[in-house]
Order: structure tokens, then sequence, then C-alpha cells
């Protein structure tokens, strides 16, 4: 029996461990990131809270200083001081010019007759213009039919195509204009421009009386003072005027007495001064 025993335990099969299944490495699963946990907003501060959520306030833009009555005053007078002080130095300086030359011409002539080359001899007489008679004729009619005194000056504007211009006065000036519009020979239906000038000595109005059948053309201008210039309206002569008249009046300060509408045309109506009178000073420096 104990061999048999002995045999069939010697005859068991020896399992072949090739033959037997081999278990398989399990991959590795890709590690998950875990969730963190979020701070609950009762760890928060409240003052911390309160910040977060308020946004943050735009710096407010430093408020304009205001000026006083007394430093507009001072800065007006300074730049009155400053623009007499200039206007001086121009006018020393125009002078020590002119007496240079003066200076210089005196130099120069003598040195010709020096010379005895005829260098001092003067030159020949002009030409009358073109449009003299005219303007004779013009000057006659106003003195006649006007007055005496109505014309202060009457001359040849050369480099204006020779036109013909007369200054006439003030007091005269409203006849002297109903003359020029209904007058036969002048009859000038049209005013092509009207202007006004600061001279700082005093104010001066321009106008352009135009002659449409022959296209004769004049230049009258009519002298005011500064400190209450005023100039009698023509726009019931010429309707032209109206708006011409409103723009000086606007700029420069000159009053129009007889105009039906006389008012701003360019600036707003509560707007202080006359911006293109030489003496205007801002305001405000920054306009």
């Amino acid at each position: 029996m104990s061999e048999e025993n002995n045999r069939e335990q010697g005859d068991a099969p020896v399992p072949d461990p090739k033959s037997e299944p081999v278990a398989e490495p399990q991959a590795e699963l890709p590690a998950v990131e875990q969730p963190q946990a979020e701070t609950p907003i009762a760890n928060i501060p409240a003052a911390e809270q309160q910040q977060a959520e308020q946004p943050v306030a735009e710096t407010p833009p430093p408020a304009r200083r205001v000026e006083t009555d007394e430093e507009k005053a001072a800065r007006r007078k300074a730049s009155l001081e400053a623009r007499e002080a200039a206007k001086a130095a121009a006018a020393q300086a125009a002078g020590l010019a002119a007496q240079a030359g003066t200076e210089g011409r005196a130099v120069a002539k003598a040195s010709g007759d020096s010379d005895g080359e005829g260098g001092g001899e003067e030159a020949p007489p002009r030409e009358p213009s073109p449009n003299q008679p005219r303007l004779d004729r013009v000057a006659a009619i106003l003195r006649e039919l006007v007055s005496e005194d109505a014309v202060e000056e009457a001359y040849i504007n050369e480099p204006n195509d020779h036109l013909p211009t007369l200054v006439v006065k003030n007091e005269f000036w409203l006849k002297s204009a109903e003359l020029f519009r209904n007058h036969e020979e002048l009859s000038c239906s049209y005013l092509r421009n009207v202007s006004g000038v600061d001279y700082e000595t005093h104010m001066e109005v321009v106008y352009y009386p135009l002659n449409m059948d022959t296209r004769h053309c004049y230049c009258l201008k009519v002298r005011t003072s500064r400190d209450q210039p005023t100039v009698s309206s023509v726009t019931p002569i010429w309707e032209t005027a109206n708006w011409n008249e409103r723009e000086i009046y606007d700029l420069l300060g000159i009053d129009f007495p007889g105009h039906p509408d006389l008012r701003r045309i360019m600036m707003p109506d509560d707007w202080v001064g006359h911006p293109l009178r030489k003496d205007y000073v801002p305001l405000d420096p920054e306009v």
C-alpha cells in the first residue's frame, strides 16, 4: 500500500507554470485632483467683503479756482500796462528808424551833390490819376448840395485801382449817403460792403457804394470817437448794410442809430465787451 500510495503520489501531474494564467497588471489610473475647498464667505471679515464689493471711486478733478474781482482788475491793469509799454517801444523804434532813414537820405544826397553826378535831381512829377476828375466832381457835389464842410479829405487810393476816396464828416454822413443813393449823376443803388476799423485814437466806418450801370465805385469813410462811437445807420438807404452794421456793433461796439434791429450777430447776447477793439481784454484768459 505504501508503494501504491507512493506511486500514486509520484504519478500526480506537476502543474506547468506556463499553462497557468497569469494575472495582467492593472493600468494605473491618473490621479484625480481633489477640488479645493472654497473658503466660506463667513470666514472673510465683513470689512474686506464690503471693500471688494464696492467699486473704486475715481478721483474727481480739482475744482477750478474762480478769480476774484480784485484779481481780474489787477490782470486787466497788467495787460493794459504791457500793451502800452509795447506800443511805446514800437513807437520809439519807428522814430529811430525814421531818423536813421532821414539821415541816410541826407548823406546820400550830399554824396551825390559832391560827386556832381546829378544825384540830387528831383523825380519827374507823377501823372494824375484817371479817376481824379471823378473824385473832384463828387467832392464838388457834396460841398454844393450837403455842406461846404461835408468833405474832410478827398484823395485817390492808387494801390486799390485808383479808387476815389472821401472822408465825410460824421454830422453830414446821413445826408451824404442819401445823396450818393439818389443823385442822378451818382446813382449808387448798391452798397458793396461796410467795415469798421479801430485806429486806437478814433474809430472809422468804411462804405463802398457802387453804381451798377457805370460800375463806378467809391470809398466813403466816417470817423467817430472811441469813447462813444456813433455813426448814423444807412440800412434804411441800403438794405445790404443791415448785417454789416450789426457785425461792426458786435465786434467794435460802434452804435448805429436808426438801425431797425441792432443786436449782436456773432457773439452771444451776454458776451462782455467787443473782441476787435484794440483795448479789449477778455474776462477769461482761456477764451
